[in-house]
């Protein structure tokens, strides 16, 4: 069973930082991809950043200068890391796994992805 676990949320003034990590537990290749999610209130979920299967990766344009995604494969884990954090980009985050996604050239769609974590709450206070 797959299981994914979103680490590292939580409270931070504007400017500040902070990385996210998404455990994976019970897949069965370290080669998958992992698409990061984001749902502010009253909002609808955006996808945020991607890392494929091949190691490619994806970040939308409006925070492509201050988040970035990586992958410590040793263990199962993929990161976001969040620089410069703005008001706006508080949110609740989701990791999500897809096994049908190989490379990335945008960010893929949440239909792509089969199972999610629980999410983590990101509050960026100005």
């Amino acid at each position: 069973q797959v299981q994914l676990a979103e680490l590292g949320g939580g409270s931070v003034q504007a400017g500040g930082s902070l990385r996210l990590s998404c455990v994976v537990s019970g897949y069965r290749s370290s080669r998958n991809c992992i698409g990061w999610f984001r749902q502010a209130p009253g909002k609808e979920r955006e996808g945020v950043a991607a890392l494929g299967a091949d190691d490619s990766t994806f970040v939308i344009a409006s925070v492509r200068d201050r988040f970035s995604v990586s992958r410590d494969n040793a263990k199962n884990t993929v990161y976001l890391e969040m620089n410069d954090m703005k008001p706006e980009d508080t949110a609740v985050y989701f990791c999500a796994l897809s096994g049908r996604v190989n490379n990335i050239m945008n960010m893929p769609g949440a239909v792509f992805f089969e199972s999610w974590g629980q999410g983590t709450q990101v509050t960026v206070s100005s």
